[in-house]
């Protein structure tokens, strides 16, 4: 398997740049689907879970062309297609936005039950509902979600499920409802800036959505959707990600081309935390002398601090002095990285739904293991801190969601390796393993 070899204790210096959403382009990418003319993205980031929703896409007769520079250009080919790859479906649970645009454009979908990180349980049933509602005939069949409708009619949707919004339900329902006869009015929708990025894409194409960034959304259905192009917003997931890093690192860094006002609650807790931050236009430049203060953390939605960026400041937390609770109230079983966070040294203790952070003087560098993508982040960035050589094993996780992150990191003077890690086993018990098996599981 693929790993980091992370040399720690090098204090990060320079500028580095913010790549486009991932959880922005996703749903943008799926929602091409509804499009009757040719649709050009720019600023699409070059990571896994992309490319693996073109694939999804591709084998629903959508032709996609990508070139060097971040841009994507897809067109609707072959609209007879409506069953979605249970492979690749299964690797990623975005891939699931994909079943609203289908059986909104196509008339039908068969979608299979989505997979994805292994960071509690994420049900469903939401954007059943809500596309139920809006007049899909729904049935579950061998694992698939199999969706008809002549046509969906607008309907008021209620989408607040027990931990509150839904985002891909949302961005499920939304894309949907702008092919649906009549107004949509979802409530309690989720307004999450890559909601909004979404939304202002569908009106590029000819939707008629207002409410966006607001927990009502109003949708007036319209006849078709033509083509268009859309430049995808800034990641504010990676560009809080980077920041810390330079915090964890003791060091001194610019982030360029982030979205500031998407990242106001976590620049907001650095400077709580020690972090001096200025923050100004796109750039966000971050300097850490001394040790971090540890702090309580609350993840919850926007504009919250994101559970995406809760585990990378739970890394920073445990090299600060003092103590801090965190609590995540998106996903309460997100807390993986815990365990490989007290290899290297850290102090947490578990409490309902979080953990508990005593700050240590240092981290000491051991092998460590990415059970998803951002606990993944989090290792790295404990791994620039700790003394000594951090070996993060399955960093597929990571390039599932950040464009090269060890290159970025490596130009602000980190010292990561890309390596190779070969599992227990004598070699002739891993290649019969290799030509034994039938299936290769994908992280």
């Amino acid at each position: 398997m693929d790993a980091f070899r992370i040399l720690g204790g090098r204090p990060l210096s320079g500028t580095v740049d913010v790549s486009g959403s991932k959880n922005a382009a996703l749903p943008i990418v799926a929602a091409t689907i509804l499009a009757d003319g040719p649709v050009r993205l720019d600023r699409v980031p070059d990571v896994a879970d992309v490319r693996t929703l073109a694939m999804v896409l591709a084998r629903l007769g959508v032709g996609v062309h990508r070139n060097r520079v971040g841009q994507m250009h897809l067109e609707n080919i072959d609209r007879s297609r409506v069953h979605a790859d249970p492979r690749l479906v299964r690797r990623m649970r975005a891939s699931f936005c994909v079943l609203g645009p289908l059986v909104a454009r196509r008339r039908r979908a068969i979608v299979p039950l989505p997979g994805g990180c292994a960071i509690g349980d994420r049900p469903v049933d939401l954007h059943l509902a809500g596309l139920a509602a809006l007049g899909a005939d729904i049935r579950l069949r061998n694992g698939c979600v199999v969706a008809e409708a002549r046509r969906l009619v607008g309907a008021p949707i209620h989408l607040a499920g027990p931990r509150g919004p839904t985002v891909t339900g949302t961005a499920n329902v939304m894309s949907a409802a702008t092919l649906a006869r009549g107004t949509t009015v979802i409530t309690a929708a989720a307004t999450e800036p890559e909601l909004v990025d979404l939304g202002r894409f569908l009106v590029t194409l000819g939707a008629k959505i207002e409410g966006l960034g607001t927990p009502t959304i109003e949708i007036q259905g319209v006849d078709q959707l033509g083509g268009g192009a859309h430049r995808v917003i800034p990641d504010r997931i990676e560009a809080a990600t980077l920041a810390i890093a330079a915090a964890a690192s003791r060091g001194e860094a610019t982030v360029r081309g982030a979205a500031i006002e998407h990242m106001a609650a976590v620049l907001a807790k650095l400077d709580e935390m020690g972090v001096r931050i200025d923050a100004r236009g796109d750039a966000i430049h971050v300097r850490a002398a001394d040790r971090p203060r540890t702090a309580d953390v609350v993840a919850c939605p926007y504009p919250g601090i994101p559970t995406d960026v809760q585990p990378q400041l739970m890394a920073l937390a445990a090299v600060g002095p003092g103590r801090g609770q965190f609590v995540d109230r998106v996903f309460p079983d997100r807390f993986h990285h815990v365990r490989e966070l007290k290899r290297l040294g850290a102090r947490i203790r578990g409490i309902p739904g979080g953990g508990a952070v005593r700050g240590v003087h240092a981290l000491a560098g051991a092998p460590v293991t990415a059970t998803d993508l951002r606990a993944g982040a989090a290792l790295v960035l404990a791994g620039l801190a700790a003394e000594g050589v951090t070996l993060v094993r399955r960093i597929g996780h990571l390039d599932r969601g950040y464009e090269r992150l060890d290159e970025k990191l490596n130009r602000l003077g980190a010292s990561i390796e890309r390596t190779v890690v070969v599992p227990h086993g004598s070699a002739d018990q891993l290649a019969a393993r290799a030509t034994s098996t039938a299936t290769v599981n994908v992280e």
